[in-house]
């Protein structure tokens, strides 16, 4: 009895440890970076608690004018550098007024606007940060253009990518966004969101094998949105497939 019990628990336990190492290695091939843009806002709350709760990491790539003008600004700012799970960024001090063409149309008061933002959210070089409207990716191995900017528009513009990261900015884009609405609604149920990760893991197009960055509004996560519990359980359902959350300071490490 006593052999047929070892051989037993011995063959379960080779079972778990084989599958224990399966997920490992599958963790360790499906990586996401979890960033949240445009805060602070309401639903920024909401998100700090969430990465706080479940101790996952994530880059808030916030904006100066939001700091300075929205209601305890300038305390979630506080609250989110003081948590070790959470990277600030910089995303502009004034999201480019929302007039991309004009704001990009020069690169030196571009470089002027991020560099007052520094100031405001109390950022020193290297500083990861994420231009307003621009998927474009400017780090020490990785380089990338925006892919939805059309050759009009690029000679409309004309910005000078390397010079706004010579002034000491990690530019970070994206790889797939959780979309929302006019008025900040998620667009993707959470289960949609999850089986679209799963499907584009299945592929690996992202700036670098096997990590997602994942785009996200802070605006997203409202109460009125049931925002702190959809996060939640898109966390909590991504955990349970194996994937593991990234710190986006270990994306893309500056060269020894």
């Amino acid at each position: 009895m006593n052999r047929l019990w070892n051989a037993l628990f011995g063959s379960a336990l080779a079972g778990a440890m084989l599958a224990a190492c399966a997920v490992g290695a599958s963790a360790a091939d499906r990586t996401i970076f979890l960033t949240f843009d445009d805060g602070p806002l309401p639903g920024t709350k909401n998100v700090l608690s969430v990465l706080s709760q479940e101790n996952v990491p994530a880059a808030m790539f916030m904006v100066g004018l939001h700091v300075e003008t929205i209601p305890n600004g300038q305390d979630l700012l506080a609250e989110a550098k003081s948590m070790s799970l959470v990277t600030v960024g910089n995303h502009s001090y004034n999201h480019a007024n929302n007039r991309y063409r004009r704001f990009y149309a020069n690169t030196k008061a571009v470089v002027a606007d991020m560099l007052h933002a520094n100031q405001v959210l109390g950022l020193t070089p290297i500083v990861h940060a994420r231009l307003p409207g621009r998927d474009v990716f400017r780090l020490p191995t990785v380089s990338r253009e925006d892919l939805s900017i059309n050759v009009a528009q690029w000679e409309r513009e004309w910005l000078d990518y390397e010079l706004v990261a010579e002034a000491g900015f990690y530019l970070y884009g994206w790889d797939f966004e959780w979309v929302h609405s006019d008025d900040g609604k998620p667009v993707q149920s959470v289960d949609r969101l999850v089986s679209e990760i799963d499907h584009l893991f299945q592929y690996g197009r992202f700036a670098q094998p096997g990590k997602m960055i994942l785009l996200m509004h802070d605006e997203m996560f409202q109460d009125q949105f049931d925002g702190q519990g959809k996060l939640q359980s898109l966390i909590q359902k991504l955990k349970q497939r194996g994937y593991a959350f990234g710190d986006i300071r270990s994306y893309a490490p500056s060269n020894p």
